[in-house]
């Protein structure tokens, strides 16, 4: 089983589970939500398990910050989708994983009794071969977004990093959290230092 939840990426001086927005989390689900190393300047990501994160959770969380911020809605570790959101109220997302994703997004027929039955046909893979086309169809304004949102929160715009984040978006691993560390390397977000080796 892989992890279910979300991953909630932001900038704060203070820690991120100070904001307002956490306030109605009980203090032993609080206890629970792990961090991840932070990167310079501030940014920060947490992992969340499911059912602790709403989605009116973003907006408040850039108010709070004042800062754009994103989060990785993760399932079973096979997909995310991220969305990102800049303080001008402007949001993109991007799907983690996406052959993955269009195998869960193809619509199932609807006079099908047994989903078994139609997984691993021949017409579910042509499905999800239609689904995979139409999600790569969006992947260079999905990196064009996220690059100008990158670019708002005040990472090093370079014009090359385009395709290789598209590269990104089309690639595929086995946890999904692990596309997600590498969009934020890609979007030129500091990267987590090294830890010093012991003495």
């Amino acid at each position: 089983m892989g992890f279910s939840g979300h991953l909630v990426f932001a900038r704060s001086e203070r820690p991120l589970l100070e904001a307002p927005v956490f306030d109605g989390i009980r203090q032993e689900l609080k206890d629970r939500v792990h961090a991840w190393r932070p990167r310079p300047g501030g940014w920060q990501t947490f992992r969340f398990d499911h059912g602790l994160w709403e989605s009116d959770h973003l907006s408040a969380l850039v108010g709070w910050t004042g800062a754009p911020s994103c989060v990785a809605e993760v399932s079973d570790s096979d997909i995310a989708l991220v969305t990102g959101l800049g303080t001008d109220g402007r949001r993109w997302q991007a799907w983690l994983n996406v052959d993955n994703a269009a195998a869960l997004l193809t619509e199932e027929p609807e006079d099908l009794d047994d989903l078994s039955l139609w997984v691993g046909t021949p017409e579910f893979d042509a499905a999800v071969r239609r689904k995979r086309a139409e999600l790569d169809v969006e992947i260079p304004a999905e990196a064009e977004r996220a690059l100008a949102w990158a670019a708002a929160a005040g990472t090093p715009a370079i014009a090359r990093q385009r395709p290789r984040l598209e590269e990104l978006l089309r690639s595929q691993e086995t946890f999904a959290e692990n596309l997600f560390g590498a969009l934020l390397d890609e979007l030129g977000f500091p990267q987590v230092g090294r830890p010093s080796p012991e003495r």
